[in-house]
């Protein structure tokens, strides 16, 4: 195997020769690919189309052995190194130009101790995996809404989805993570084992180590529930989002209602004559008894006049994965962020606004609802500090072609601008894109000192950076 040119983490160039590539090669049980092998073009995309870059090596690892071993080497070589997860996240850091790429994607296990209601995943395993493993028991732990997703980012960056409200983000479900450090020595971080390294990885995205193994606190979900989506037309959305407004600051915690503004898809409980219109979906889930969830959302129906309904009780899991053909990988996404605290009328004039000017079929503006469990714990009790956050709106720009990029950017940032008023200045980190370096201090809040101080400690030399970084106090 040949040598390779290789960026390194001082920002300059060096020169690895055939023997230091080919005993990192022979050191692995896992692969190492270069850029004329066959499998490079594959393993190195990404779920973001828009992100299109092409590392020196890639290092796919199978086992811990080969991420302590591939963490070492590139300290030894002072390189600069890009972790990759699921490949799901927006900013892409997850691969970079001549870097060394350490991919985690094939370890995908998922152990569940139905008995202590705990879970152990590694850290290549998507939300679909996870799913899979738990609802075998009737179990589950709060996670995100599309099953693509890595468990690794979202977790790192706090994680919440249709069970949040009533369980708390992801990182509130951690118990505890087995980490490589950035000097390639392998820890356990919890509450009482290297305490101020758990603190930071729950939220502090993937700027102190890498997680092996999360071990997460499994709760009694389903197999089914109540969900599904009630759609309208995006001329009732100022009314409608009103009355949601209203309507999730009394729901109960079992229940999350997510609305989302864009051209109606394919579905095939829509009329035909519905498909390509704009509309307001309201995506529902209910975690408990569904005849009660039934009562839950009976009010829902009567925010306006809808023209299609799906909803009913399924399981979880396939509910999980209702929105991936909506988010399938391959095309191209710039997404822009608020936190907030509650619905204004301005919010709704902007939202609205934005969606009447979606610059492709692909593209929407959605609004999650937190509140609940989320908002019950301490802003300072981990890294994850928005817990005044009861709302989160994502602006998904999303296309197809190179072409189309200037204009959904541009849409994306006008939606983001016409709704900063009315936003709380904070921002979910897992949502913010590869240009958003200056909303960083945002996105970790009050805990931008602290988490500067453990970084110092676990991580002095930064060798972990491409991230939404925390540069080491």
């Amino acid at each position: 195997m040949a040598g390779a040119q290789i960026a390194t983490s001082s920002g300059g160039s060096a020169a690895l020769d055939d023997a230091a590539v080919n005993g990192l090669a022979s050191a692995l049980k896992g692969t190492l690919i270069k850029q004329d092998d066959p499998a490079f073009d594959e393993t190195r995309a990404i779920w973001n189309a828009m992100i299109d870059k092409r590392p020196a090596l890639i290092v796919q690892c199978a086992t811990t052995a080969d991420i302590v071993t591939t963490v070492k080497f590139a300290r030894e070589h002072g390189l600069l190194v890009a972790v990759r997860g699921a490949g799901h996240n927006i900013a892409g850091k997850a691969v970079w130009d001549d870097a060394l790429m350490i991919d985690l994607s094939q370890m995908k296990g998922v152990r569940v101790d139905a008995d202590a209601k705990r879970a152990f995943v590694e850290p290549g395993a998507t939300l679909a995996d996870v799913d899979a493993a738990t609802a075998a028991h009737g179990l589950a732990t709060p996670t995100g809404i599309n099953s693509t997703t890595g468990i690794a980012g979202l977790t790192l960056g706090g994680g919440f989805g249709w069970l949040s409200r009533k369980y708390g983000m992801t990182v509130d479900n951690l118990i505890s993570a087995e980490v490589i450090t950035a000097n390639g020595e392998q820890v356990t971080a919890n509450e009482s084992e290297n305490a101020d390294l758990f603190w930071a990885l729950r939220g502090g995205s993937g700027n102190f180590g890498i997680v092996t193994q999360f071990e997460f606190q499994l709760h009694a979900v389903g197999p089914d529930l109540l969900s599904g989506l009630i759609v309208m037309p995006q001329s009732q959305a100022r009314d409608a989002l009103k009355k949601y407004a209203a309507f999730t600051k009394t729901m109960p915690d079992e229940l999350n209602v997510w609305s989302v503004l864009r051209q109606a898809p394919p579905l095939p409980f829509l009329p035909e004559d519905v498909h390509g219109t704009d509309v307001i979906l309201f995506a529902l889930c209910y975690a408990g008894d569904p005849a009660e969830g039934e009562k839950a959302i009976a009010p829902i129906r009567e925010w306006g006049d809808p023209v299609g309904e799906h909803v009913g009780v399924q399981p979880f899991t396939a509910w999980q994965q209702a929105f991936d053909p909506l988010l399938t990988p391959g095309l191209r996404n710039y997404w822009k962020s608020h936190n907030f605290t509650e619905i204004s009328d301005g919010l709704i004039d902007a939202v609205v606004e934005a969606a009447g000017k979606v610059p492709s079929p692909h593209s929407e503006v959605f609004i999650a609802a937190l509140g609940g469990a989320t908002t019950r714990v301490a802003p300072d009790a981990m890294a994850y500090s928005h817990r005044d956050a009861t709302y989160i709106m994502n602006v998904h720009g999303r296309c197809e072609t190179a072409g189309e990029d200037a204009a959904v950017m541009a849409w994306a940032r006008s939606a983001f601008d016409a709704a900063a008023p009315f936003a709380t200045g904070g921002v979910y980190v897992n949502f913010m894109p590869e240009d958003e370096e200056d909303r960083v201090p945002a996105a970790y809040g009050i805990n931008q000192a602290r988490l500067a101080e453990i970084k110092k400690k676990y991580d002095p030399t930064n060798f972990f950076s491409l991230n939404q970084n925390i540069k080491p106090a």
